[in-house]
């Protein structure tokens, strides 16, 4: 069993700053890639930003330069910094994982999301 467990968001005025940290744990051998999407009223779920296990990132071209995505390999967690922020930013956040799960013997690939983080920009 693998859980992933968000934590973070929040209501900020436009230009603040907030943090999103995510953790998975259970029966963990490894995680190949993490990620953090969001998805607001009335619109589809979108990537936000994206790492592989290399250190390899990937963002939404809408974040560039004042999101940053980052994780913490010896604890399974991994963050999102979200720096001046605006009200189209308003959104829940979700978190996701591609974890490799198991034994040596008997392993799986699959995907995970945690639960969901409002995020409202507005003041």
């Amino acid at each position: 069993q693998v859980q992933v467990v968000e934590s973070g968001g929040g209501l900020v005025q436009p230009g603040g700053s907030l943090r999103l940290s995510c953790a998975a744990s259970g029966s963990i051998l490894s995680i190949k890639t993490m990620g953090w999407y969001r998805q607001a009223p009335g619109k589809q779920r979108e990537l936000v930003a994206a790492i592989t296990r290399g250190g390899s990132t990937d963002y939404a071209d809408s974040v560039k330069g004042r999101f940053t995505i980052s994780e913490d390999n010896a604890e399974n967690t991994w963050y999102l910094q979200m720096n001046t922020l605006q009200p189209e930013d308003t959104a829940v956040y979700y978190c996701n994982a591609a974890i490799w799960s198991g034994s040596a013997y008997s392993a799986e690939l699959r995907g995970y999301w945690g639960q969901g983080a409002q995020v409202t920009v507005s003041g």
